[in-house]
């Protein structure tokens, strides 16, 4: 099995860090669209995420990419792949 199919089968997910707080962790914020079943109309959802940021790169604001790793405590099973843009003061 090659590597890139290996790395296809994980899942990815970009959002909006709205916690930096934690040593090596980061709340990532993803929202996506929905239809709502009755009135056809979509809506936003959003969910938060903890990622693991080795490097603590990561900052209040930033997008980033995050790519599912094996658990790494009770609720991080999450890895930042890349900081897609920082924010804007």
């Amino acid at each position: 099995m090659s590597n890139e199919t290996e790395r296809s089968s994980q899942k990815t997910r970009e959002g909006v860090v709205v916690k930096a707080a934690m040593d090596k962790t980061v709340t990532i914020a993803v929202t996506n669209l929905v239809k709502h079943s009755a009135y056809r109309k979509y809506i936003r959802r959003s969910k938060k995420f903890l990622a693991h940021d080795e490097d603590g790169m990561c900052a209040v604001g930033d997008t980033v990419k995050v790519i599912s790793t094996r658990p790494l405590s009770k609720r991080k099973c999450w890895r930042v792949l890349e900081v897609v843009s920082k924010a804007t003061v």
